[in-house]
């Protein structure tokens, strides 16, 4: 699908881009973190690779108003999404074929087993309620 920056100015097309079925898969940073400055590139060739999903580049702190309350630990986190199902919330390693690896597995497993998954634990009931970036962005 595409690859695209949350800023501003984009918020309805962001919103429209994952308002689909297709995973979406959203990087949390921030500008000032280097770790983040260099996972770019990464991302974006992980979203070349993945044609088929959306993926959405979040500076936590130009975005305040929508992730603000978004529990980030530590960069970079991913946000990996289909539907209204949050399927993974958190820190990831800033390695290309461990997220690659991560895409894969949330892209195989059917709807029915990301909601079963959503519902097997209080931290993943956690990502459904406070995570979910079409509710965040008002969509």
């Amino acid at each position: 699908m595409q690859s695209l920056t949350l800023d501003s100015d984009n918020r309805e097309r962001v919103a429209a881009a994952i308002a689909g079925d297709a995973l979406t898969v959203a990087c949390l940073c921030a500008a000032w973190c280097g770790t983040c400055s260099s996972y770019r590139a990464t991302f974006e060739e992980l979203a070349l690779r993945h044609r088929d999903k959306t993926f959405v580049w979040i500076d936590i702190e130009d975005q305040a108003d929508i992730v603000g309350d978004l529990d980030v630990d530590n960069f970079p986190t991913l946000l990996v999404q289909r539907g209204d199902t949050v399927a993974f919330f958190g820190t990831m390693l800033p390695d290309g074929a461990v997220a690659d690896r991560l895409v894969q597995a949330q892209a195989a497993a059917t709807p029915e087993e990301l909601a079963r998954l959503a519902a097997s634990s209080e931290e993943r009931r956690a990502w459904q309620r406070d995570c979910n970036l079409r509710v965040l962005l008002g969509s």
